[in-house]
């Protein structure tokens, strides 16, 4: 009997220990649970707010040109500075204009000024806000249509002018409906050109483009210039040569190389018209 009465003591004992330690493990449970949306809470309610200074003017308005900041929490934004443009566009001024398209630096669609450096908005990560307000304005030296959206009518006339296209003087009832071969070496002079996407980056942050706009053709079309020029494939070479051979289309390039610095696709166009400058030399 007196066994039987240890045993059941030590049975109660042993369950009462056992719910003891169930409700301990429960309200250790919920305490983490709570001072986790305590922690959330705090890290939501601690915002990176960063300010973009943007250049803004309606040719319907008569005011002259201005800066106008925007606030941006830079934890509910994208890293680029063209996912800035847009939330500002969607969620904040619809009126703000600026051109883009493929998001993925290929277009050379968003092309722009962003703290004092021309480049590609899509490939622009946003500064710190520890960095201070980011300030965005079209590109250097070009006539302004509205806010970040500039005239490239003349950007694109100079790249027509060089005639950007295979020219042959071979009939082609000669080619028997084949294609034109080219070897890889020859195929590889081409390389560092035919990336260009024309996003007039190199061209506007030239000093000689800026003062001779009109008449010096600019280290983009300069570069594409020299892509047909060196291209094995093409039969006027020498028309390409003398068509360029002036003394503002060509020779006011100063070989400062700001083109290089600023292309977004990483080209050098000051090294080619280098390249065309020496051939200008050949008999």
């Amino acid at each position: 009997m007196a066994t039987g009465l240890i045993r059941r003591a030590i049975a109660s004992a042993s369950s009462r220990s056992t719910a003891a330690s169930l409700r301990y493990v429960c309200v250790r449970t919920m305490a983490s649970e709570a001072q986790a949306q305590q922690v959330d809470l705090k890290a939501r309610d601690k915002t990176d707010v960063k300010t973009f200074s943007i250049y803004r003017w309606n040719p319907d308005n008569p005011k002259k040109p201005e800066l106008k900041e925007y606030e941006i929490d830079l934890k509910d934004c994208g890293p680029m500075v063209l996912d800035a443009l847009i939330k500002i566009k969607n969620e904040m001024d619809p009126t703000l204009t600026f051109r883009r398209s493929c998001r993925e630096g290929i277009c050379g669609s968003c092309a722009m000024n962003i703290d004092g450096c021309n480049g590609l908005a899509c490939l622009t990560k946003i500064a710190p806000s520890e960095a201070g307000a980011t300030m965005i304005t079209p590109l250097p030296h070009m006539f302004v249509i509205k806010d970040l959206v500039v005239d490239m009518t003349n950007f694109y006339n100079q790249y027509k002018s060089i005639e950007p296209w295979l020219k042959r003087k071979t009939p082609a009832a000669e080619l028997d409906g084949k294609e034109i071969r080219q070897s890889k070496k020859d195929r590889a002079k081409l390389d560092g050109m035919y990336e260009c996407i024309l996003c007039a980056c190199c061209s506007t942050s030239c000093p000689s483009y800026w003062w001779n706009p009109e008449s010096y053709l600019g280290p983009a079309a300069l570069l594409h210039a020299n892509r047909w020029i060196s291209d094995s494939r093409d039969e006027y070479t020498k028309e390409r040569l003398d068509a360029i051979n002036d003394e503002f289309k060509l020779y006011r390039c100063h070989t400062i190389l700001n083109c290089a610095r600023a292309c977004p696709k990483g080209l050098n166009p000051g090294k080619q018209i280098q390249h065309i400058k020496q051939l200008q030399l050949k008999p």
